[in-house]
């Protein structure tokens, strides 16, 4: 009777500790506070379960039963298999691992999208103003927001909120704006037929994260490309501009006779007639003083540039650039150079083996110039696939070996040069009063003729050793150029006889420069077309030397992996498989039961 009383206890108590397992959870839960009375109930009822187990086991022999055997396995076997899982979900949650798998990787964000958000100053938040919820739109922001915290997103139906739709200024389904702070901006206004574009939201996203802005001026009155939509006008180009947070506005140095001080970027955009000489020295003058300048200069023109070329190492060359790879590839004419290779430069660093076309080029010859460095942006492929050709007026472009030159050619080249002011010393200045000739041009008065471009040793310098001879004094020894000021831009054509005492600041700019020989490839229609774009974009960013700003998003667009058959190939195509193939399995399966039976 004692025993069986025992038995009975024992029994009650392991009931008990499940009991207070279940109190415990309960506690927790409801509470959502795991203190120390929960923690009692867990800890008390595992070890009286423990416990109960034990001694039944030890009572009834249990654990030495095969049946109990394999059912331990199995349940060590289950838990094991659901810890594993546990993990694997804890992993993904926290640590975020995809995978895209198509060949232009169009779910997945640009480095320069994931940079930018990776490194936002303050939180920001997408309002997107529909009722559908795109899933492609959904994919991009959530895109966006596993590369931070600081970025979130929300849909809205205007209809129910109202005030806010009111707020943002709603006026029609699918406006997406982007706030941060009391700063809000419109991206875009999707539909079934434009997508969110990640091109967009990045260009809004930096404008709203930048307070600072740059100026753009693109030079007018030679014939270069229209700014507003026209034939051959490079709108989109100055449309891609805005949208990474440039302010542009056109310059006429006929009129200014100098270029402004607030431009961080001058761009030179096909021009068909001559600069005049006084363009041409304000353009000098402004790179002498840290200036930037993109040039894109097309065959059969002669836009008066090859001084200021000259002090740089770069020299037009006057053949048109062929290139017959492209033609059989993807369609262009020999005339419209394709390339895929491009130089080690920050414009270029993300193009891969990309595809980008530049129609009626001229190739381009870089000469070492001490203090200029220079980096080939882009470049044919080698002969027989691409030549210069010096016979402009034959239908039939071949190579000539007397006057042609092989490839690789070099169409695009981006050049840098310090420019560090000395402090200004009193240097032994010409009785005359004379303007002084700007540090970076000969001397009109000079008996000695221009050097020729192929000779670069005989090139003028940007050093202020290349002073005016016409001065009765000697100039000083080139080994000793710290007895000569620099000339600021504002005193460049005047000089006193007594200079002024007082010290300039011993600071160092960087003066940047992009030739390209083409400016078609910017056009409207072509700017969009695979890298054109970028080229453009990448090239205006490096030139205003804003190193926080990121550089162009490629649009990742679908490769067209479409069939095109014929009428006689899709008959067949049909006879094949809804006759010719179940005739073949028909018999197939005759010969099959023939063998069997």
């Amino acid at each position: 009777m004692k025993i069986v009383a025992k038995n009975k206890l024992w029994k009650y108590l392991f009931w008990l500790g499940p009991f207070l397992i279940t109190v415990g959870l309960t506690v927790g839960l409801v509470s959502e506070q795991w203190g120390l009375i929960p923690l009692i109930f867990l800890i008390t009822g595992i070890v009286i379960s423990g416990l109960g187990i034990i001694w039944q086991s030890y009572q009834s022999n249990w654990w030495n039963r095969r049946s109990t055997q394999a059912g331990t396995n199995a349940l060590v076997a289950t838990l094991a298999v659901l810890a594993i899982l546990g993990l694997i979900n804890f992993l993904g949650t926290r640590y975020h691992l995809r995978a895209d798998l198509t060949e232009a990787q169009l779910f997945t964000l640009a480095p320069q999208s994931r940079e930018l958000v990776r490194v936002l100053p303050q939180p920001v938040k997408v309002w997107v103003f529909d009722i559908n919820q795109n899933p492609q739109d959904r994919e991009l922001l959530e895109n966006y927001q596993r590369q931070s915290s600081k970025f979130k997103y929300e849909y809205i139906d205007p209809q129910a909120r109202p005030g806010l739709a009111e707020k943002f200024g709603v006026k029609d389904y699918g406006e997406v704006y982007l706030e941060s702070g009391d700063k809000r901006q419109l991206v875009q206004t999707i539909n079934e037929n434009e997508r969110l574009s990640e091109i967009r939201l990045t260009g809004r996203l930096q404008q709203l994260t930048n307070s600072t802005t740059a100026k753009v001026y693109l030079l007018q009155g030679h014939g270069e490309r229209q700014l507003s939509p026209g034939k051959d006008a490079i709108s989109q180009a100055v449309q891609g501009l805005g949208n990474k947070n440039f302010t542009t506005s056109p310059l006429n140095l006929g009129e200014t006779s100098k270029v402004p001080q607030d431009a961080a970027v001058v761009i030179v955009a096909g021009p068909k007639r001559g600069l005049f000489e006084g363009e041409v020295k304000a353009l000098q003058e402004y790179l002498n003083r840290g200036g930037n300048l993109l040039l894109m200069i097309d065959p059969n023109t002669d836009p008066k540039l090859n001084s200021l070329l000259q002090e740089w190492g770069v020299r037009l060359d006057n053949r048109l650039a062929v290139d017959v790879s492209g033609e059989s590839v993807v369609g262009l004419g020999p005339a419209a150079p394709l390339v895929t290779e491009y130089g080690q430069h920050p414009i270029t660093k993300d193009f891969g083996n990309g595809n980008s076309f530049y129609p009626i080029a001229r190739p381009l010859e870089i000469i070492s110039v001490p203090g200029v460095q220079a980096t080939p942006l882009l470049r044919t492929k080698p002969y027989p696939s691409s030549w210069a050709e010096s016979d402009l007026q034959s239908e039939k472009l071949e190579f000539n070996a007397d006057k042609d030159l092989k490839g690789p050619l070099t169409l695009g080249v981006a050049l840098t040069r310090k420019q560090t002011p000395k402090s200004t010393s009193t240097p032994q200045v010409s009785p005359t009063p004379s303007p002084l000739p700007s540090p970076t041009t000969q001397s009109k008065s000079s008996p000695t003729l221009s050097p020729s471009p192929k000779t670069p040793q005989a090139l003028p310098l940007p050093s202020p050793t290349t002073q005016s001879k016409t001065s009765p004094t000697p100039s000083p020894s080139p080994n000793t150029p710290q007895a000569l000021p620099l000339p600021s831009p504002t005193t460049q054509g005047k000089a006193s006889p007594t200079p002024s005492p007082t010290p300039s600041s011993q600071t160092t700019t960087e003066s940047r420069l992009v030739v390209l020989g083409n400016s078609d490839f910017a056009t409207d229609g072509l700017f969009q077309q695979q890298l054109n774009g970028d080229v453009f974009l990448n090239s205006v960013t490096w030139l205003s030397q804003q190193d926080q700003q990121p550089l162009s998003i490629r649009p990742k667009e679908p490769k067209n992996r479409r069939i095109t058959l014929t009428t006689a190939q899709g008959n067949l195509l049909i006879l094949l498989s809804l006759l010719l193939l179940p005739l073949i399995g028909f018999a197939i399966a005759v010969i099959i039961w023939w063998k069997r039976r």
